[in-house]
């Protein structure tokens, strides 16, 4: 997490939300990949943390399905995201901040743990919690 959190420092330097997020292969161990929120720098709606992180981890692996994988992010996934990480076939996702207002993994929706689809990643929430949140709340103030 605590690597998630210094991306989601590179985001807010950049001028976006600080949100970040990691993508650890299934042994737990090794960085496969990075990604902090880019929509302003790229003007590209879809460039949250989580998306570029996947993207990336894919193209190390040389394949779409993370098996194995787990994601961990500063915010609780959206539900743009959250379709992502489960199409993704990830392992587990690990978040620090709930967010009440998009969450897509036990706050608002629970697109992750939706019985109805065909995989359903392991939730492991409130990892540096307090500090995850105390970014965003300081970034939204300053603004």
């Amino acid at each position: 997490m605590r690597l998630a959190l210094a991306e989601a420092g590179r985001a807010a330097l950049g001028g976006d939300v600080p949100v970040g997020a990691v993508v650890l292969s299934p042994d737990g161990t090794t960085v496969l990949a990075t990604g902090h929120n880019e929509r302003e720098a790229t003007g590209d709606p879809t460039a949250h943390a989580e998306i570029l992180a996947l993207r990336r981890a894919a193209r190390v692996l040389g394949e779409w399905r993370l098996t194995g994988c787990t994601l961990v992010v500063t915010l609780e996934p959206c539900t743009m995201c959250g379709g992502a990480l489960q199409q993704s076939r990830l392992d587990r996702v690990v978040y620090g901040a709930r967010d009440d207002k998009a969450g897509a993994a036990g706050s608002l929706w629970d697109v992750l743990r939706d019985r109805r689809l065909n995989h359903r990643p392991e939730v492991i929430e409130g990892v540096l919690a307090e500090e995850c949140g105390r970014l965003l709340t300081d970034f939204f103030r300053d603004r």
